[in-house]
């Protein structure tokens, strides 16, 4: 850290013409305009905000209310045909937004650093982590080339990343999603800015490398006074790290004010929805509690006869040879029982982290060491743990996108070996389907939303003509967005409504295992509450089996009957969901459970969320 602060001087200077009385950022006025054929769509209204050095301001509300607008605003980079349509933003006390296209440049990066949302499109696949930094570094700092490796990789310890000596050299496709977010946490930091734009900076982490990140970041802001500007949704990250905190809602600010009194006492209206609808780290509730604004939403996702709906019918593997199921027409009754649907026996994964010709070179990461458990008929299990720790490659493991090094996978007591037919292997996982993270990069963005939906359909030979295309607008309406959407591209959608396209497609062949990986890590809570409520409704109506992952710790407690905790690859605790998180056995387990954030305004009725609106 010391490394990290030695240019403090430098910022000093910088700032020594500005009054300090003056904020370090001042926008004032900002509306963005992204003009368009039907009119103008007005992304920020009137928004005024003032940061001053040594303070962190938090600005939270749903997806589409108009902070990331903010933020790209500030630094010259709204997409096109996106403007500034009136209002200023001041730099230390310097107008910077009409500055010309090459002194912006020199502000970004060096005098204001910015986190991006999504660490896969901020940065780039074909070089290594090492080049990245290393270009910031050199570009703004002039350190020579030795000087600004040992700072890279100071930089990569300093933010979480192990061995970053031997991860620095590795591409960013070879990082986990906590990984790489933590790698454009050390890319925005290498040129020591002043100020700190940080969009969503800690969506992709679990609870104790975002424990970690919130604590560098309070530590950077304090020691060289830094003003933060920090983007989110999470309304925990907001009462651990933030001064003051801003509320936005359909482009403007409706309540801004020291975060201690907005979230114990919210003026309006909206903040105290927003807040309400949080999930409650304390105790299980029966459903998620949805904003006010979208309480009407669920409305929309129809309920079904399991008995009579397509969904329904011929789901159970009934060990007849063929895998189809045909002798059962409903629900597996199977369920009832306490069977394990899913077994996991000594499994273990490992990835070459340093490839080489000669084997005693070669370097290994046991992605999942000696992992066994099981998963009952129409239980939910969760897995939790740190990023990195093994929770995803597990779910991959089970749905057959990695061969595992050792240890043996049953479904349904059949083994799922690789050396088998691929005939009987399809038939196998058309009974197992996976909701990814990302709901962006998982859709295919040239395809059409009926297309997406239908092709698992198509590859299984399900159906065909006009009942596949009556099954997909039925998926479409059963998930909530209607046969208005068929004929649409994934980029038309938002994140949340993206994810429910997700939901249907892993639906399409009935499946009896769904593997839902951060399904909502990146939602607003008011999305993530409408998308969990759903994936409730589907496991009570068609007696699914889930394997939940997920590092949001309030959200395992709310949606799973048992929980396994992972660590460094290996599980240190399995147990019920309330045993584990009142009464846990693993020191790891107890201090997951210490850095989960405090929210001391649910202890009363406000957050409660058994009320099903």
């Amino acid at each position: 850290m010391e490394s990290m602060a030695s240019n403090m001087q430098n910022t000093v200077e910088q700032n020594a013409g500005a009054s300090p009385s003056t904020p370090l950022l001042d926008i004032r006025g900002l509306t963005v305009e992204f003009p368009g054929r039907r009119g103008n769509l007005v992304a920020a209204r009137d928004v005024s905000l003032a940061l001053a050095k040594g303070e962190i301001l938090g600005v939270v509300g749903e997806s589409g209310a108009g902070k990331s607008t903010i933020a790209n605003a500030v630094i010259g980079l709204l997409d096109p045909p996106g403007r500034m349509a009136s209002g200023e933003v001041y730099l230390a006390g310097r107008r910077i937004d009409a500055l010309r296209l090459p002194a912006m440049r020199a502000i970004r990066g060096r005098r204001i650093g910015m986190i991006f949302q999504d660490p896969l499109t901020s940065l780039d696949p074909l070089q290594t982590i090492e080049a990245q930094l290393l270009e910031t570094i050199t570009a703004h700092l002039g350190m020579t080339e030795s000087a600004a490796q040992r700072r890279a990789v100071e930089l990569l310890d300093a933010v979480g990343i192990p061995e970053p000596s031997a991860r620095i050299k590795q591409y960013p496709h070879q990082f986990s999603g906590g990984m790489r977010q933590r790698a454009v946490i050390a890319l925005s930091l290498c040129a020591q800015p002043e100020v700190l734009l940080a969009d969503e900076p800690t969506t992709a982490l679990d609870v104790s490398i975002q424990s970690q990140i919130l604590d560098l970041m309070r530590q950077l802001v304090r020691e060289r006074a830094l003003g933060m500007l920090i983007i989110t949704h999470d309304i925990g990250v907001i009462s651990e790290i933030a001064d003051r905190v801003a509320v936005m809602y359909c482009g403007a600010v409706v309540e801004t004010g020291a975060t201690a009194q907005v979230l114990a006492r919210p003026a309006h209206a909206y903040t105290k929805s927003l807040i309400a609808a949080i999930p409650r780290p304390d105790r299980k509730t029966a459903r998620f509690r949805l904003v006010q604004q979208h309480a009407t939403v669920e409305s929309t996702a129809r309920r079904l006869d399991v008995k009579t709906h397509w969904l329904g019918q011929r789901r159970s593997f009934d060990g007849d040879g063929d895998g189809d199921g045909d002798g059962d027409s409903g629900v597996d009754s199977s369920n009832a029982s306490n069977a394990a649907l899913v077994e996991l026996e000594n499994l273990c994964m490992r990835f070459t982290t340093v490839p080489s010709v000669f084997k005693s070179r070669r370097r290994y990461l046991d992605a999942v060491d000696d992992v066994s458990f099981s998963i009952r008929r129409g239980e939910v299990f969760g897995l939790v743990g740190e990023s990195g720790s093994g929770k995803s490659t597990i779910g991959r493991l089970i749905c057959g996108i990695h061969a595992p090094h050792a240890g043996r996978i049953r479904f349904a007591g059949v083994p799922l070996d690789a050396r088998g037919s691929r005939r009987a292997l399809n038939r196998l996982r058309r009974q197992m389907q996976m909701v990814f993270q990302d709901p962006f990069s998982s859709l295919n963005g040239r395809m059409r939303v009926r297309d997406i939906v239908a092709e698992p359909i198509r590859f299984h030979r399900m159906a065909e003509g006009a009942q596949l295309r009556a099954i997909v607008l039925d998926l479409l309406d059963y998930v909530g967005l209607g046969g208005a959407a068929a004929p649409r591209f994934p980029h038309e959608f938002s994140g949340g409504q993206r994810q429910r396209i997700s939901i249907a497609r892993a639906l399409a062949t009935r499946p009896r295992f769904l593997v839902c990986d951060e399904p909502t890590s990146a939602l607003d809570v008011s999305i993530q509450a409408q998308i969990l409520n759903l994936l409730k409704d589907l496991q009570q109506e068609l007696g699914l089996t889930m394997l939940f992952i997920s590092h949001d710790l309030p959200v395992i407690r709310q949606m799973c009957d048992r929980v396994g905790v992972m660590k460094s690859g290996r599980l240190r605790e399995v147990n019920d969901t309330e045993t584990l998180f009142t009464a846990p056995r693993h020191e790891y387990t107890r201090h997951l459970l210490d850095l989960m954030p405090k929210l001391d305004i649910l202890s009363g009725d406000g957050g409660d969320g058994d009320n099903p609106n």
